[in-house]
Parts: structure tokens; sequence; C-alpha cells
């Protein structure tokens, strides 16, 4: 495990600004697509794209990804729970909107805060702080009290798939932070879940009996270079470096803008309106992520 592991500064602020911002418009493009490729499909096609990226980045730059570390079984353990948890987030979007599964994925930052504090005492976090984290779910629920009381028809099964994923993010993180991948480069922890999951995710798609890809335009292929370049392979590259160099619960407060960003991109791309309980979700979740960032006690 990284010892050195720091509480939040202005580099791991922007860097988690700007991964929030492209993981929030990651359902919008999901669901563009969805009628050309299927969707769990489209996750196993991510990965397997973003692992040959990865594959050329670290050949270009010398990082060793086949090295004997003792990480091969805590590796493949994150990659299945990595490629099970987009299952349920991909999977889940037939059955619930996009708004709620937003909703249930983002109780990862609880579920992780309280695995952390288990197994790592520098990761415990005070009253203040669980006080922030509080007042960020708070907000996400806000945002999206509107979808909860809409007269629409979504399942419980799609609700409980985002609860299943949020489970699986959070335990990942905390299994990274707790065994030798801690201490191994942001690549090649990246790399164990990226395989491991471009040969799960299509495996389990053809078992579903999904169609797969029935047509391809200039659009859906850019939305596919967008998921497997940007999100799969830089963004989360990016963000298991954060995981070896900053405190990972007070990182994991920075994903309830995952959602607030993913309301704004719906309404630049679909038209949808701003309304006032937004902007009050979005000052909670300001809130929170201040006073889980304040330094000292």
């Amino acid at each position: 495990m990284n010892a050195e592991r720091k509480p939040v500064n202005g580099i791991a602020f922007g860097t988690m600004v700007l991964l929030c911002m492209l993981w929030g418009f990651q359902p919008i493009t999901m669901k563009l697509a969805a009628p050309h490729i299927s969707l769990v499909m489209q996750a196993g096609i991510r990965s397997i794209l973003a692992t040959l990226l990865l594959l050329v980045w670290a050949r270009a730059r010398g990082i060793p990804l086949f090295r004997r570390d003792g990480t091969l079984w805590a590796g493949i353990v994150a990659g299945l729970m990595f490629g099970w948890e987009f299952f349920f987030i991909f999977a889940g979007l037939q059955y619930t909107g996009a708004a709620r599964m937003t909703v249930f994925v983002n109780t990862a930052p609880c579920l992780t805060a309280l695995g952390l504090a288990v197994f790592i005492p520098g990761e415990r976090l005070g009253f203040r702080q669980w006080t922030g984290i509080l007042m960020a779910f708070s907000g996400v629920a806000l945002a999206f009290a509107e979808g909860f009381s809409a007269p629409v028809n979504v399942s419980l099964l799609g609700d409980a798939f985002g609860l299943v994923a949020a489970l699986l993010w959070a335990a990942t993180t905390v299994l990274i932070c707790t065994t030798k991948l801690a201490a191994v480069s942001a690549e090649k922890t990246l790399f164990y879940q990226l395989a491991v999951s471009a040969v799960l995710l299509p495996v389990v798609s053809v078992a579903m009996g999904e169609p797969g890809v029935t047509s391809v335009t200039a659009g859906v292929a850019l939305i596919v270079i967008y998921q497997a370049a940007i999100v799969a392979f830089a963004s989360f590259l990016a963000w298991f470096w954060l995981l070896t160099k900053f405190l990972a619960a007070r990182l994991k407060a920075f994903v309830f803008l995952s959602p607030m960003f993913g309301v704004v991109s719906a309404y630049l791309v679909l038209g949808e309106p701003l309304t006032a309980a937004f902007l009050g979700a979005a000052a909670l979740v300001a809130a929170g992520i201040v006073l889980v960032n304040l330094p000292g006690k």
C-alpha cells in the first residue's frame, strides 16, 4: 500500500472536475448509440479498443505491464469487478432511466468511504467529512427528485443494477488501495481491468442474445472513439493515477459532480431544462466537496 497519499490539492481538484465532466456526458452517448450498438456490446467494444490504446501507450513510454510483481490475482479480481460493474451500468440502462441510474451508481463514494475507513486508518473521515458526503448525496437526490416522482415506467431491476454497480465500483477502489496494486503504475492497474472486461463483456453480450452492432454511422463511430479513447483509456488512466497519489475517499466525493454535469449535458445536447432544484442540488454538492476537502481537524 502506498503510504504517501495526500489530501486533495489544486491539481487533483482540477483533474477530478474534468473527469466528472467526461463521465457525466457518457450516459448520453450510450443512449445515442444504443439503436446502433447494443448496450453491453458497447461496453465490450470500448474495453477492447481502450486496451489496445493502453498497450501502445505503455510500450511507447517503456512501462512494463507483464512483469511479475505479485499483483496478478488482485488484478484479475479488480478486472472482474470492473467488468461486471459496467455490465450492470450498461445493461441496467435497458430497464431504468439514465437519471435514476446515475443516482444509484453515485452512491459509490459513500460505500467507498465506509470500506476505506475499515481497512486504511489514514482514510478515515471525521464528522465534517461525513457531513460533506451526506450533503453531496442529498444534492444528487434533490437533482433527480422530479424523476423519482414522475409518472413514468421505471423498473426496480434497473435500479438494483445501479446499486450493484456502485458496490462493485467501491469494492474495486478499496481493493486497489489495500493490495499491492496501490504500489504499481496506474497503467498496469488499468490494464488488468480493461483486459479482463474486454474478454468478459462481449461474451456476456452474446450470451444475453444482444443484437450487437447493427449499423455504423459517422456519429456512432465518434461516440465509440469517445467512450474508448477519452473515457475508458485517458480518463480512467488519470483516475487510477490520482488513486496512487491522493486520499481515495476524498477523491470519491468529487464523483458526485458527474450527475450534475450529466444534467447540464442533457440540457445542451437534448434541450432538457435546468430547474431550480438542479441549482440547489449543485450548491449542496459544491458545499459537500468543500467540507470533505478542508484541511485540518
